[in-house]
């Protein structure tokens, strides 16, 4: 009995982790229109993203919180890679993938995709969840606004107040 209080802890902690994620679909079907703004993947629970490479071209490190992601290479080579979590010692896993190559990129780890050919490159990701989210790293950082405490950043990635500086005074953009 003296467990009793325990295990009822434990399973309203598993239900409230479980309860973080996306919510069910509000139906089963998506039916095709012309309207934009209705159509598409909406209440599936999926997304999907083109992405096109211009040689050299880099979707920065960035996460998904809220979805695994799925990439297909059509054309071109890409470098691509995720760093595992605190826990399992931030290791990075890369892979160079060729036309007709799938690589998946799990929920809330830090990726990227670098076109390493000399031609453009297309591939197309799926998303579980349509609303996965982004965050790109260097924009979420060094372009945050009000900004990050220049005393934080120094300490966390341990440089001199100039390199924050020049960090938070390059072009962030937008790239959602």
């Amino acid at each position: 009995m003296k467990f009793l209080p325990i295990s009822f802890l434990i399973l309203a902690l598993a239900t409230a982790a479980a309860l973080a994620y996306d919510p069910s679909p509000l139906q089963d079907i998506c039916v095709a229109t012309s309207d934009m703004e209705s159509g598409g993947l909406n209440t599936l629970g999926i997304s999907m993203v083109r992405i096109d490479f211009a040689p050299g071209g880099l979707n920065p490190p960035h996460t998904h919180p809220r979805g695994t992601e799925v990439l297909v290479v059509v054309e071109g080579t890409l470098l691509v890679g995720f760093v595992t979590s605190n826990q399992l010692n931030n290791t990075l896993f890369t892979k160079v993938l060729y036309k007709g190559d799938v690589f998946v990129f799990p929920i809330g780890l830090i990726h990227f995709q670098l076109n390493i050919g000399n031609t453009y490159a297309l591939a197309f990701s799926g998303l579980s969840s349509q609303n996965p989210g982004v965050i790109t790293i260097a924009n979420a950082v060094f372009g945050a606004k009000p900004p990050i405490s220049a005393d934080v950043l120094t300490k966390a990635f341990q440089v001199d107040k100039k390199v924050v500086d020049y960090l938070r005074a390059q072009f962030w953009y937008d790239n959602n």
